[in-house]
């Protein structure tokens, strides 16, 4: 059934859209319910405490989303589901999405009247009988990792930390993740009761022109790459005279250790789906589509589901509450290939073609999908969009830089303590985002670089971690803010090597269209190859510098254009690690295996045998004394002795080279 307006829940609601009534679905589908302030305050009240204690006043909520599923949260759910059920527990159990403290996975919420609600972090299987029966029977939460509130007295309550308490919470910004966590992704309902779906509602009271300058006078640049202010690209996209036009959410999202917008999607799928909405409406188009990378089918799976349920309650469709506008959603899964993310490619691939980039101008809001007009803006812009209309543009143009307003999501993984997804204002330090929030480097080493950008992005050494993370400084630094992945490298990486690692990913992933791109990123992996091996000369890096200029100046895409950023800014910052390489024939990580040899030291060996008992290639034997020795010609340093030795006996050495005679020998 659908309804005639959002933030009335019947003709004799008093409500307004600056008061709006949580309460139109149950009205809408049972009947009119709310006939006085009153009443609706009621009803209200019930709704948000079914919501946040269940309907019988005690909740378990389970976060189910791709990072909680990997570290084992269906095996929670299915524990608690099956103690509840078998011991006769009146307890509602929900699921949410994630927060991003990726770090507490898997981690389960508890909430009953009069307790604090109490989370626990990375919770097994076998713990969840004690859990509960200490929280619901016993009140006792000081098990608990965090409370979320003291309202009641438990036992061992003042043990526990707030949320609000902890860095990694109060530290951010959680402007657009604010429901992340928090409700159920599979509940239009819960997404409403907090607030969602006021953004379209005040769009569409709004002229298109109008929702177009909201989003101008946010500020707000797309927060996916290249950061071109989104209101512009609606403006350009509206004003061609060319019909039918179309909106796309680009949630592609291929960059390897980036997933802010899966987590977007899969914890609060209903933002993606209104903040289209609103783009159709104001560029004039009826049909959107939203473009998800195949091999993340749980992202894929809520954001269909969010559709349907939005298309079930007339949110989608014809006549959107009311207001004349028709507009429908289609959610298309992609092949996985990297270059799906460039939009021509994306829109190439959506019209059943070959994923392959195509020369610009015209751009797609000129000559799209189809050949007609069309936006794209990926997941986390999007949803900037349907929170921007509902809380106003000078909410969210508060924060951030004087060029880039509002805040941004990152993603910090590598060599970190707390690896998730951060949401801060725009121009943060990267020091603040990765010491202060992502704990800093793990114990036992020390930072070395960030590589900021995705596969593509630049590494930036960590004399340079004061920097604010906005498009301007960081594209000046050798980097770029790309769809916002930070990897933490340590001291124990060679960063000739990782130029190498990420090399690796985008030649692959070239599309092979244009010949700078598929030659020349090819030439620069040989070179880096041939570095790492030992057997680099002067003019290797002569040459390394010159394609990869060639290859960021003349490909045709922004794949091309910004793969070469690892082997320049490493090339910029670290230079020493090259010419060590070259000069020295060592690597001072000692990383790179053409340089490094690998002996065992007797003092510390306890002729335990694991190395040789390991050793692939049979290169380690018994010595008379007892102990073990490794045959350096038969080794092909693989390292596995190195690994699997108890004691730290195996040691790893630069290999280097040695004047001898005036030749250079090793």
């Amino acid at each position: 059934m659908s309804w005639t307006l959002l933030d009335k829940c019947c003709e004799k609601c008093t409500h307004s859209l600056d008061n709006p009534c949580p309460d139109y679905i149950e009205c809408r589908v049972n009947g009119p319910l709310c006939h006085s302030d009153k009443k609706c305050k009621e009803l209200r009240k019930k709704r948000l405490e079914e919501i946040q204690y269940g309907a019988v006043g005690a909740k378990i909520k389970i976060p189910l989303s791709s990072c909680t599923l990997a570290s084992g949260a269906e095996n929670i759910y299915e524990a608690v589901k099956d103690y509840v059920e078998k011991n006769g527990l009146k307890i509602s159990i929900s699921i949410s999405g994630c927060f991003g403290l990726d770090f507490l996975d898997p981690w389960i919420e508890f909430t009953s009247k009069g307790m604090p609600t109490a989370i626990y972090a990375n919770v097994k299987p076998k713990d969840i009988p004690r859990l509960i029966k200490e929280y619901f029977e016993e009140h006792d939460v000081s098990s608990a990792y965090v409370l979320k509130n003291k309202t009641g007295k438990a036992k061992g309550e003042d043990k526990v930390p707030l949320l609000d308490e902890l860095d990694v919470w109060k530290k951010q910004y959680r402007w657009v993740s604010r429901n992340c966590g928090i409700v159920n992704p599979e509940s239009l309902e819960e997404y409403i009761a907090t607030g969602g779906y006021r953004g379209l509602s005040r769009s569409l009271k709004m002229s298109p022109e109008q929702v177009i300058d909201e989003i101008l006078k946010s500020g707000l640049r797309g927060r996916g790459g290249a950061g071109f202010p989104t209101g512009i690209k609606w403006r350009i996209t509206r004003e061609q005279k060319v019909t039918p036009k179309y909106v796309v959410a680009n949630a592609d999202e291929g960059d390897p250790g980036a997933f802010m917008n899966r987590l977007l999607a899969e914890s609060d799928p209903f933002r993606i789906i209104e903040g289209l909405t609103i783009a159709g409406y104001a560029i004039g188009a009826n049909q959107g589509y939203i473009f998800v990378r195949a091999e993340k089918p749980l992202m894929a799976s809520r954001l269909q589901k969010a559709v349907e349920e939005a298309r079930k309650y007339g949110l989608l469709g014809k006549n959107i509450l009311g207001s004349g506008f028709d507009f429908d959603i289609e959610v298309i899964l992609s092949a996985g290939a990297f270059v799906c993310g460039e939009e021509t490619a994306l829109l190439a691939a959506i019209e059943g073609r070959r994923a392959w980039p195509r020369q610009r101008p015209p751009y797609p809001a000129q000559k799209g999908l189809w050949g007609k007009p069309t936006a794209i803006n990926n997941v986390e812009t999007l949803a900037h969009v349907a929170t921007i209309m509902a809380e106003g543009a000078e909410a969210f143009a508060s924060v951030g830089t004087e060029k880039t307003k509002g805040t941004k999501m990152f993603c910090v993984t590598g060599s970190v303590k707390r690896p998730g997804v951060y949401e801060v204002p725009v121009g943060t330090s990267i020091r603040y985002l990765v010491e202060e929030l992502a704990g800093g480097a793990v114990e036992g080493s020390a930072i070395k670089a960030v590589q900021i950008g995705g596969p593509s992005g630049g590494c930036i050494p960590a004399s340079k971690l004061d920097l604010p993370l906005d498009y301007e400084t960081l594209q000046s630094a050798g980097a770029i803010m790309g769809s916002g992945g930070i990897v933490v490298i340590n001291d124990k990486n060679c960063m000739v090597d990782v130029a190498k690692f990420f090399l690796t990913f985008t030649s692959a992933e070239s599309c092979g269209k244009c010949f700078p791109c598929r030659v020349g990123l090819k030439i620069l992996w040989d070179i880096l190859d041939k570095i790492t091996r030992g057997q680099g000369t002067e003019e290797d890096l002569v040459v390394l510098r010159h394609v990869a200029n060639t290859v960021k100046y003349a490909s045709l895409c922004a794949l091309g254009g910004t793969a070469p950023n690892p082997v320049l800014s490493t090339l910029r910052y670290f230079m020493d690690e090259y010419e060590a390489h070259i000069k020295d024939k060592t690597c001072p990580a000692k990383v790179c295996k053409a340089l490094i040899t690998y002996t065992i030291n007797e003092d510390k060996c306890i002729a335990c045998g694991q190395c040789a008992a390991n050793c692939p290639v049979n290169a380690i034997s018994k010595q008379e004394s007892g102990k073990y020795s490794i045959d350096v010609d038969k080794c092909i340093r693989c390292g596995t002795c190195y690994v699997v030795c108890p004691v730290g006996a195996v040691e790893k050495h630069s290999r280097g080279r040695r004047r001898s005679g005036g030749e250079m020998k090793w």
